[in-house]
C-alpha cells in the first residue's frame, strides 16, 4: 500500500510513501540528460529531461518509483493489483511497458499539459522486465504546479481522470476513490455545530470534534479521504523548512507501522520510505522506517548533462541529534 500526493506554497512539492514488507534496495537516483534509456517497443531516448527519484536499479535499467524531471513534472506509479490491465502492442500507438512509463512521461514532457498530449497515443503493454520481474499492478498520479492527473490502465483501455485533492492511494479504482469522499462531506477542522437536535444542549468537550468520523484504518481507501482531508486543510509558511516540514507531516497522516498489517510468516507491511520533492529546484528529501531525520539529495549539484547515474542508497540507520 502506498500514498502519493502534491503540496504547493511558494514552491511545488510532489512526493510518496512507498508501504512494503520488503525493500528491493531502492536507491535515490538522478538520471542526466544524456543517460540513453532503451524501451523494449518504443526506440531509444538518447537525450532526454534530467530527472531525480527513487528507483531499484537494475541491469543498468532504473525502474523509478517515483520521480520528478528537471522542468517541474512530477510522476509516482502505486499498486492497483486486481484492476490494472495492461494490453498486447498496437500500431499506430506509443507502446510502453509499465515499468518505462516515467522515464517515458518525465523525459519529454516539461507540463502536465505535455503529458496529457503524449498520453493520448500511449498504450501500456504487458511487457516484463524480466523472467523474474513481472509487470507490477499499477496506476499513476502525474503533477505540476498547475493540477494533477491519475492514468489508469484498465479493461477499458487508459483513462486520464483529473485529481483535484492532489492525492492518489490505491484500490479501488479513482473515480471510485472520489465518489466515496462524499460520505465524509461534514467533517471540518471547525469545531462542530449541534445539528443533532435543538431540544438537546449538545456541546463539545475537546479540540478536533469537527473531524470525528475522519477514518483512522490503514486500508487505501480510509486512507485516501484521510490523505485528502489532511492536504486540503494543511496551513505552513513557504519557507522551504516549513514547506516539507508540512508535507512530511501530511503524509505521516498515512504512514504504516510495523505490527499493525500483518501478512503472516513474520512480515509486516511498513512504510520503507517517505519523499518530498521540490519540483522546482530538483531537492529530493526523504525519510526512511529506520530513520526519521530527513535527508536530501539535490540534483543541481549533480553532472546533468552527463551519461551516468547518480546512485544514493536510501539512509535506513536512525541518526539521532544529541544536544548535550
Amino acid at each position: 500500500m502506498c500514498t502519493a500526493a502534491t503540496y504547493r506554497t511558494k514552491d511545488f512539492y510532489f512526493g510518496r510513501t512507498l508501504d512494503y514488507e520488503f525493500s528491493y534496495g531502492e536507491e535515490v537516483t538522478v538520471m542526466p540528460r544524456n543517460y540513453p534509456f532503451h524501451f523494449r517497443e518504443a526506440g531509444s531516448m538518447e537525450c532526454h529531461h534530467a530527472m531525480i527519484g527513487t528507483a531499484c536499479i537494475m541491469e543498468n535499467c532504473p525502474l523509478f518509483y517515483d520521480a520528478v524531471n528537471e522542468k517541474g513534472l512530477g510522476m509516482a506509479g502505486l499498486n492497483f493489483v486486481g484492476n490494472a490491465v495492461y494490453h498486447e502492442p498496437v500500431d499506430g500507438m506509443d507502446n510502453v511497458a509499465q515499468f518505462e512509463f516515467i522515464p517515458w512521461i518525465l523525459g519529454q514532457c516539461a507540463t502536465l499539459e505535455d503529458a496529457r498530449r503524449l498520453l493520448a497515443r500511449v498504450n501500456l503493454t504487458s511487457t516484463a522486465f524480466s523472467s523474474e520481474l513481472p509487470a507490477a499492478q499499477l496506476h499513476w498520479m502525474i503533477a505540476d504546479c498547475s493540477g494533477a492527473v491519475v492514468v489508469e490502465s484498465t479493461k477499458a483501455g487508459l483513462q486520464i481522470f483529473d485529481n483535484p485533492t492532489g492525492v492518489l492511494t490505491n484500490n479501488p479504482p479513482f473515480r471510485e476513490q472520489m465518489f466515496h469522499l462524499n460520505n465524509f462531506m461534514m467533517l471540518s477542522p471547525k469545531e462542530p455545530c449541534n445539528n443533532f437536535s435543538d431540544k438537546l444542549p449538545l456541546h463539545t468537550y475537546c479540540r478536533g470534534m469537527g473531524a470525528l468520523g475522519l477514518p483512522g484504518d490503514l486500508s487505501s481507501e480510509s486512507r485516501f479521504v484521510r490523505a485528502a482531508f489532511v492536504r486540503m486543510n494543511s496551513v505552513s509558511g513557504d519557507s522551504e523548512e516549513e514547506s516539507i516540514s508540512q508535507f512530511f507531516h501530511i503524509l505521516g497522516s498515512v504512514e504504516q507501522q510495523r505490527g499493525c498489517c500483518d501478512l503472516g510468516d513474520g512480515k509486516y507491511e511498513t512504510t520503507i520510505y517517505t519523499s518530498c520533492c521540490n519540483a522546482q529546484k530538483g531537492l529530493y528529501y526523504y525519510t526512511t522506517y529506520g530513520n526519521r531525520q530527513i535527508t536530501a539529495v539535490d540534483m543541481q549539484k549533480e553532472d546533468l548533462d552527463g551519461v551516468r547515474l547518480a546512485r544514493y542508497p536510501l539512509v535506513t540507520g536512525e541518526r539521532i541529534f544529541r544536544q548535550n
